[in-house]
Formats: C-alpha cells, sequence, structure tokens
C-alpha cells in the first residue's frame, strides 16, 4: 500500500491540530482540502502542501485518489456527509459528536458496512498522553479496581488562547445545527468518551443541566428574529456503571469571569479515579491552569508524579489521527469506530433526557428513542 491519501474537510481553526498527525508521517499525506471558503481552504492547502483544493462534496466524492476524509463540519451534516463519502468508498472520521441522534448513527454504519470503508468518530481526548498512561496503569492493577470516577470541566474566559470570530460559532446556536448544548452535548461528548475509556459502559444516569446566558453574544435567525446565546451550565451528572457498585460524577461549571490559563479554548478539565488500592489524579489537556504535573498516583502511603509526559492538547490530535491511518493500513477497527461513537452518543443524549424529566434514564432505554428526539 503506498500512502494513504487523506482529504480535510472543513478548514477552520480545529483543522490546525488534525493536520498535525501527517506531518512527517511515512504512511500518510493531506492530498486534499474543501471549504465552502475558498480563501480558507487555499490558505490550508498552502500551509500542508495539499494538491488538491475543493469547495464541495461531489468533487471529493468523484476524485479516486481520496482513500480517506477528515470531516470537520457542523454536526448536522455530519450524517449525510458520511454517507455519500462512504458510498463513494471513501474511509472516513467523522468529528465528534458523531451525529444529531441515534438514527443518524444506525445510518452512518450501515453505510460504512455495506461499502466496506472504516468509520470512526474523531475522539482526541482518550489519544492525550497523561490519560493513555493512566489507563496504562489502571489495567496493570496499580489502583485496584476502579470504583468510582469524577470529571470536572471549568469554561471561562481566555485572553490570550484562540480567537475564535463569534460568527464562525453561529451554527452552534441552532439546535437543528448542533444538536444540544456547546458543554454538555458537544464537550461534553469528550468526557463521556473519557468515562467510558477508564471505566466501561454505563448503566444509568441522572443529571441536572441549567443555562447561563452568555452576555452580549446573540444570533439571528432565519427569520430575522436575535435570541440569546445560552452556555448549558451548571450542570451535575451523575451515573452508575454496569456490572456492579461503580460510579462517576461529572461537574461543568461556566465561569466567564474567570481567566484560565490555556493555549486553546478557555476550559480546564480534571480527572480524579479512585480504586481499591489507590488513586489517579489527571489534569491539564485543554488548560493548564494548574502547575503541577499532569498525571499523579497514589499507593502504598506513596505519591507518584510523571513529569516526563508530553502534556500538550495538541499531542491528543496526533495520537488520534496515527490511530486512523494505522487503522487503514493494518485493517483493523480503529479505536473509537462508529458503534463506539453511537454508545457515546447515547451517554450524552441519556444525560439530557434525565434533566428534562428530572428521573434516572437508563441507556439502553435510549435505544427506543432513536431519531424521535433531539437534544435541547
Amino acid at each position: 500500500m503506498g500512502k494513504i491519501r487523506s482529504c480535510i474537510v472543513g478548514c477552520g481553526r480545529i483543522s490546525t491540530l488534525h493536520v498535525l498527525g501527517y506531518q512527517e508521517n511515512p504512511d500518510a499525506e493531506i492530498y486534499a482540502v474543501c471549504d465552502t471558503n475558498l480563501d480558507r481552504a487555499q490558505a490550508l492547502a498552502g500551509e500542508t502542501g495539499a494538491q488538491k483544493v475543493y469547495t464541495n462534496l461531489d468533487e471529493i466524492c468523484n476524485d479516486r485518489n481520496v482513500d480517506m476524509v477528515e470531516l470537520l463540519v457542523p454536526h448536522h451534516l455530519h450524517c449525510e456527509f458520511t454517507i455519500r463519502l462512504c458510498e463513494a468508498g471513501k474511509h472516513v472520521s467523522v468529528q465528534k459528536p458523531m451525529a444529531l441522534n441515534l438514527l443518524e448513527c444506525d445510518r452512518m454504519i450501515a453505510a460504512a458496512k455495506k461499502a466496506g470503508v472504516k468509520l470512526r468518530v474523531y475522539e482526541n481526548f482518550i489519544f492525550y498522553p497523561p490519560y493513555m498512561k493512566a489507563k496504562e496503569l489502571i489495567m496493570s492493577g496499580e489502583i485496584g479496581e476502579p470504583l468510582t470516577i469524577r470529571l470536572k470541566m471549568l469554561a471561562g474566559s481566555n485572553n490570550y488562547g484562540w480567537k475564535v470570530d463569534p460568527a464562525t460559532w453561529a451554527w452552534r446556536m441552532e439546535e437543528a445545527a448542533c444538536g444540544g448544548g456547546p458543554l454538555v452535548f458537544d464537550d461534553g461528548n469528550h468526557k463521556f468518551s473519557i468515562a467510558r475509556f477508564f471505566m466501561g459502559e454505563p448503566e444509568k444516569v441522572f443529571a441536572f443541566i441549567d443555562k447561563t446566558p452568555v452576555e452580549g453574544v446573540m444570533y439571528t435567525k432565519a427569520d430575522g428574529s436575535e435570541v440569546q446565546f445560552y452556555e448549558d451550565a451548571p450542570a451535575m451528572i451523575t451515573w452508575k456503571y454496569k456490572g456492579g457498585g461503580k460510579y462517576g460524577f461529572f461537574d461543568i461549571t461556566y465561569a466567564p469571569e474567570l481567566e484560565v490559563n490555556s493555549n486553546y479554548y478557555a476550559c480546564d478539565e480534571r480527572v480524579e479515579i479512585t480504586g481499591s488500592k489507590g488513586v489517579i489524579w489527571l489534569t491539564r489537556c485543554t488548560g493548564k491552569m494548574q502547575q503541577v504535573p499532569a498525571l499523579t498516583m497514589f499507593r502504598n502511603n506513596m505519591t507518584i508524579s510523571f513529569d516526563n509526559l508530553k502534556d500538550d492538547w495538541s499531542y491528543s490530535f496526533i495520537n488520534a489521527t496515527k490511530d486512523f491511518i494505522e487503522a487503514i493500513r493494518d485493517d483493523r477497527d480503529p479505536i473509537l469506530n462508529g458503534e463506539g461513537g453511537r454508545e457515546v452518543l447515547k451517554f450524552s443524549l441519556a444525560a439530557i433526557q434525565s434533566a428534562k424529566e428530572e428521573k434516572q434514564v437508563y441507556l439502553d432505554d435510549m435505544d427506543s428513542y432513536l431519531g424521535e428526539r433531539r437534544a435541547k
């Protein structure tokens, strides 16, 4: 097999991290880029050396030289674009969340299977080196049997990290395009993935999800009316895992006056995993509020710090991209395939459903909703 030729669809801010896994990669290259904004596509092509610049999906589908596609487009386009690309014989890596609902997930999975191509959901957080090391420690029994996991996400302000034009976020403010709130449904997809990555499949969820208006941020709907933009926080989400007394907790806080130390988005994550013999603490990732080692473990009455791990968020993208390239090269499943992405989406939808109905929701019951209900 020669080099796998990839096309990046969607040349916005996040694409600058997606391209890192191709640098000096002997197995793949960025062959083409695509964006409805030609100037933006040409700029990324210039940075990556892409041979082709496209502005619509038909051009990619008709290009036999494109082997795989990275979809970095608004959520409501994930299903349609994935199906069309699969039917054109392209392997597809689709950004999280996989789709707007479970029915769309099923259609995407079926299209990939029918075409004989690989489908994966681009989840970079589980490829963050400190998280990968923590998983290795857990699997080797360093903290015994994992019992609980606590995740903390803080969204604040950032005066020196990424500057994102509010106009580019407009689609995230329309439920029909984004599928749900920016913190629980969108960014929360990362955290639900982490919860599964470390401790397995959840059985049932109970959640409180509030709304906080974002001062000064309005968006104009198609009918010309202006609507206030809200963050879906504060939120407190709890769950019980299948197969015994194991539990998880996810705390989401929006504090616009709190400046977050980050080179990227204005958010910071912390994770604590308690086992029968020890505890693991993880920090940094997107933000770097705590200037301590990204991974610390306590066991046998000793605290061990792991100081030599690559802890910049960019490394999670490098590892995630390389995994899908290797999956294609070696003809194996990617770490998070379509079925896995569907389970992560089910997790987030169950949390949102629980908050709406003010009761615990079993994840298996979410299959009965399929495409009938969208997150709100």
